[in-house]
């Protein structure tokens, strides 16, 4: 029978405490007590891994907006961008994040991973390029660096002086330093400053993804934007914005060369008008409410003073509490242990991390409270210690 390798394959997911599977949830209501937790085969639990930082999805504003587009504009796109599927609520989406960055142009995707394969693909058509990634870089820009013809080094996570090294030996004309701004999976940092002073240094180009900092850092919620000025920002809306998308923010130039190269530009139909009305009625909720972004570091704050000393959390300036547990085993052990005690946290393990690395990922959101925490430290100390 054709295909065998896939009976096989499965099988050694299994024997190796890497395979997946997906879980159905049901959210409950509209407040913020309700938004915190998700049920699954009909018991509650306090979701713990959630990308919705900032607490906004199902807000009664966003949801109102979208039901305005729906009624202005439809649901769908229709078509493509490049034929008659863009429409004013993109336009008028696309002004709203130049404003709020600083930015010249944008681009809207239908998720991050295609933004990022885009802008790779296409930046990378000539060998002449060369990319400097960080190590942690998410998969879709790794995947997209490879995928083109593009030369790709990878510096060590957030070692500038390997990367000032690389840059030095390299003879390209077209050089592009690329990194996360806050790390999906361990909810550090990149060290903005520096990377923006090597790239000025080296006439390099600067390409942040600031999928995980977007809404959670800085004054406005603009990210890594509100501390240096990256020649590209890509972000995505399905996490803090808690809607459904993507944009890349650029110059005018980059703007037009996207428009004529990058192929998952070209050939997707556009996202939905509707969803794009909404997502303008999230960011000017973002850019108004900071008391949500002080809840996340007043949380988190609590939740690493409240855990045992002995217990391996990476220092974090983001919604992301990174725990590390090593062996995949014990990581699940410990999740289910969480999950017995009515509380969500998903074990991430290879390949999304590196082996030995295996952790739970604890996102801390503003819709969740004190209590919350508080329960949450003491079964992980529980487990843990």
């Amino acid at each position: 029978m054709a295909f065998d390798f896939i009976k096989d394959k499965l099988a050694a997911q299994q024997a190796s405490s890497l395979y997946r599977q997906r879980v159905c949830i049901q959210q409950h209501g509209a407040d913020d007590d309700a938004k915190s937790h998700i049920s699954i085969d009909g018991k509650a639990y306090i979701n713990f891994s959630s990308n919705d930082y900032l607490g906004l999805n199902n807000h009664p504003d966003i949801n109102k907006a979208m039901q305005e587009g729906l009624d202005k504009f439809g649901l769908s796109g229709c078509s493509s961008n490049l034929v008659t599927g863009f429409h004013y609520a993109h336009q008028a989406l696309e002004d709203t994040i130049c404003q709020w960055l600083n930015k010249p142009k944008c681009l809207l995707f239908s998720s991050g991973f295609a933004a990022n394969m885009a802008f790779f693909q296409a930046l990378g058509q000539s060998s002449a390029t060369s990319f400097f990634l960080d190590k942690l870089s998410h998969a879709s820009m790794l995947d997209g660096a490879f995928s083109s013809k593009a030369a790709v080094k990878r510096f060590a996570h957030n070692d500038i002086m390997q990367l000032s090294e690389l840059l030095t030996k390299s003879a390209s004309g077209n050089k592009l330093i690329a990194s996360e701004g806050v790390f999906s999976m361990d909810g550090d940092q990149a060290k903005l400053i520096d990377l923006s002073a090597l790239a000025t240094t080296h006439d390099a180009s600067l390409f942040i993804d600031d999928a995980h900092s977007i809404g959670v850092i800085g004054e406005q919620g603009q990210g890594s934007n509100s501390i240096v000025e990256p020649d590209v920002t890509m972000a995505t809306f399905g996490k803090a914005i808690a809607t459904s998308g993507a944009f890349l923010a650029c110059d005018e130039k980059l703007h037009d060369y996207l428009i004529n190269f990058a192929r998952h530009y070209i050939y997707s139909t556009a996202i939905s008008p509707a969803l794009a009305w909404a997502t303008i009625k999230s960011i000017e909720l973002i850019k108004a409410e900071q008391w949500r972004r002080d809840k996340i570091i007043e949380l988190s704050h609590l939740l690493t003073d409240l855990l045992d000393p002995s217990i391996n959390i990476i220092k974090s300036q983001s919604s992301i509490q990174a725990i590390i547990i090593g062996d995949e085993d014990k990581a699940l052990n410990v999740s289910e242990q969480l999950n017995n005690a009515g509380l969500w946290v998903t074990a991430i393990r290879p390949p999304t991390v590196a082996k030995g690395t295996s952790r739970l990922r604890v996102t801390v959101c503003a819709n969740h409270n004190i209590n919350n925490i508080k329960a949450l430290a003491y079964s992980l100390n529980k487990a843990l210690c």
